[in-house]
């Protein structure tokens, strides 16, 4: 009996691995107390103890085995999601760089036709007041003209018509000088009108050539135009070139006010849309350049959050080789092992028995002759 089973134990060492469970075993079937029942109690109990050392090995690598293959599917899902999220990282990004720089053309080109436009109306402003200076530097030299025209037309009344001459408006006196000449005083002498040739008009105007009449001087009378001439008609032509000259003035007036309204309300109108439009503009502007602050901001964080994938797939991928490393040679040969310990197992069971008393090859032998007397 201890022959065979320290036959059966010397099968299961390997010579390539030390297997000291066995080496005891082996030690205790050769030593002097094996000899006797006594010593095999200790051998089958040594037996029972590698028996069951086997068997947790073997569940201890089925536990790492299913640790391992969970560990390596919940790593590689892990690392698909983080590569997806890198992926959408970077077309968001993408997406973010193009708003910002089309945002950034459309802003330069706001900016631009908000400068444009207050450089329109600034020009504009200038020559609406360049028109207005000319506007009423024409009315005060036609009014003066008129009047000049008027003073001379009632001087010439004076003489040629005197029914329709205007003489000027009395001198008001004081209330000083009213007493004084009221006592048979003298009343103050009149100050002599200042102005032009003393007709108190104060501008001296040329009627220009656009008034169709012509700057050179009227071509002399015959000699006998006196004669044939009377007082009478020389005034009336006189009179009537005033007329017409006056005329003139009043139609150069009325349009030269008509050409200032309209030219003041196109202004207006330009000032009112230029307001407008630019108020829309700066509007535009402002929520333009709101939202590529916000792009930008979502830019960084986009980058932010991409760097942070990248660096947890980095070490996913580390885990990853780690798990490579602690299993691939476990799950490689987890059924050579799990079959060795199985084998191991039987034929340490065999070893007991063998020491228990019973003849397990005889036991062996018999089967099988049971077996093929069945099949006959």
């Amino acid at each position: 009996q201890r022959q065979s089973a320290l036959s059966i134990v010397t099968q299961l060492k390997s010579p390539s691995s030390q297997q000291p469970a066995l080496d005891l075993i082996s030690l205790a079937l050769t030593s002097k107390r094996s000899s006797s029942g006594a010593g095999f109690e200790k051998v089958i109990k040594m037996i029972d103890e590698m028996v069951v050392m086997l068997g947790k090995e073997q569940e201890d690598d089925e536990k790492k085995g299913e640790y391992c293959t969970a560990q390596f599917d919940s790593s590689d899902d892990k690392k698909k999601a983080l590569e997806r999220s890198i992926e959408d990282e970077e077309s968001a990004i993408e997406d973010a760089k193009e708003g910002i720089e089309t945002l950034a053309e459309e802003i330069a080109a706001l900016t631009a036709g908000i400068k444009a436009l207050d450089k329109s109306v600034a020009e504009a402003t200038e020559q609406r007041k360049a028109e207005n200076a000319e506007y009423k530097e024409l009315m005060a030299s036609d009014a003066a003209a008129k009047q000049l025209l008027d003073f001379a037309k009632n001087r010439l009344n004076q003489f040629y018509n005197p029914k329709l001459y205007k003489p000027p408006a009395e001198q008001e006196l004081s209330e000083e000088d009213k007493i004084f000449v009221s006592n048979g005083g003298t009343p103050p002498p009149t100050e002599a009108p200042g102005g032009i040739a003393g007709t108190g008009i104060a501008a001296l105007v040329q009627i220009t050539a656009h008034r169709q009449l012509s700057r050179e001087a009227p071509a002399a009378p015959p000699a006998t135009w006196g004669a044939y001439t009377k007082k009478s008609e020389d005034s009336n032509g006189v009179m009537a070139m005033m007329d017409l000259l006056i005329k003139d003035l009043e139609k150069e007036m009325t349009e030269a006010e008509a050409e200032e309204k309209n030219a003041q309300k196109s202004y207006e109108e330009l000032m009112s849309d230029s307001a407008a439009k630019r108020a829309e503009d700066s509007k535009f502007l402002t929520s333009k350049s709101a939202t590529k602050a916000d792009l930008e901001e979502n830019l960084e964080a986009r980058m932010m959050s991409k760097k942070d994938a990248v660096s947890e797939l980095m070490a996913t991928e580390k885990y990853i080789a780690s798990l490579h490393a602690e299993c691939d040679w476990l799950l490689k040969y987890a059924e050579a092992r799990k079959s060795a310990r199985t084998s191991e197992i039987d034929s340490l069971k065999r070893a007991k028995a063998v020491l228990a008393g019973a003849d397990y090859s005889l036991l062996q032998v018999r089967r099988s002759s049971n077996f093929l007397e069945r099949r006959q």
